[in-house]
């Protein structure tokens, strides 16, 4: 996860539960949220695995449907908010900020289990 607050604009990165439970997490220093911020975090921990499951369901669905390939293993999504974004692949989330935010290298550091 320190690799992870080391990304451009990094505000906060954590783990989560197959379950979506708020596992672990790391605040950056400079971030504009604080410890009250945790509600936050597990919320989004749940709306990523929520996330994860829904479009590996739909994209199973879709081959299958389809006879399409190249939608399944679902890798990872984005959430683009307003100010921030939430990058989420495995059981892996990092929080950026929009500007000068790289999704590529994030999504790459998360490909590697998002691990210290």
């Amino acid at each position: 996860m320190n690799k992870l607050m080391s990304l451009n604009g990094a505000i906060a990165a954590f783990r989560f539960s197959d379950q979506g439970e708020l596992e672990e997490h790391l605040i950056g220093g400079g971030a504009n949220i604080n410890e009250d911020a945790l509600d936050l975090l597990d919320l989004l921990a749940h709306v990523c695995q929520a996330n994860l499951s829904i479009a590996t369901m739909q994209a199973r669905g879709w081959e299958k449907v389809s006879g399409q390939g190249g939608f399944y293993p679902v890798e990872g999504f984005t959430v683009i908010g307003l100010e921030w974004s939430a990058v989420a692949q495995g059981n892996y989330g990092v929080v950026l900020k929009n500007e000068g935010a790289d999704y590529q290298t994030a999504f790459n550091l998360l490909g590697g289990g998002g691990e210290s």
